[in-house]
């Protein structure tokens, strides 16, 4: 992809410790799809923020029901990564369920669902420009800025091939 994913986790690394407490769901899409999966995202969020505190969960109720009211006051930083559908949102996050000061990020491949979900402040992120994507390219295959002209030739075959997605370069 373009890196959203890649984005998500260097902001958690970098701001992470700004938090009483702190959680990282990865692959909320995939997870979701039974109601284990979903339990389980529950329980690491509350393991997570709750520094190692292990609650059992008996029903997604129950798990919306611990959040609201275990993490309500808590300053907390949450990253939902992958989310696809309203529903995943609903059974982790409600705007009102965390302490003051807490951040919320949720990567999507869908704006419309941040936008049906209220979000405001939506962040989308571009593919690299030609001159960007060889820098990158550059930097990672040959440890300078730009190819040699013997390399000048791959390496625009390669930035055209991966149309801007900086993962592919």
């Amino acid at each position: 992809g373009v890196g959203k994913t890649t984005i998500a986790k260097a902001v958690y690394n970098a701001i992470a410790h700004k938090f009483e407490g702190s959680c990282f769901l990865a692959d909320v899409r995939e997870t979701s799809t039974s109601h284990e999966g979903v339990i389980k995202l529950q329980s690491t969020l509350l393991s997570k923020v709750l520094r190692g505190t292990e609650l059992k969960i008996d029903d997604v109720h129950h798990g919306i029901s611990l959040i609201e009211k275990l993490l309500r006051r808590k300053k907390i930083l949450l990253i939902l990564d992958d989310v696809d559908e309203l529903g995943q949102l609903n059974n982790l996050v409600e705007v009102d369920w965390f302490g003051e000061g807490s951040r919320v990020i949720i990567t999507t491949k869908d704006r419309g669902l941040l936008e049906s979900y209220g979000v405001k402040l939506i962040y989308k992120v571009q593919k690299l420009e030609y001159d960007k994507a060889l820098e990158l390219l550059s930097l990672n295959a040959f440890t300078r800025k730009e190819p040699s002209l013997d390399y000048l030739s791959l390496a625009r075959r390669a930035i055209a091939y991966a149309q801007g997605l900086p993962l592919a370069l």
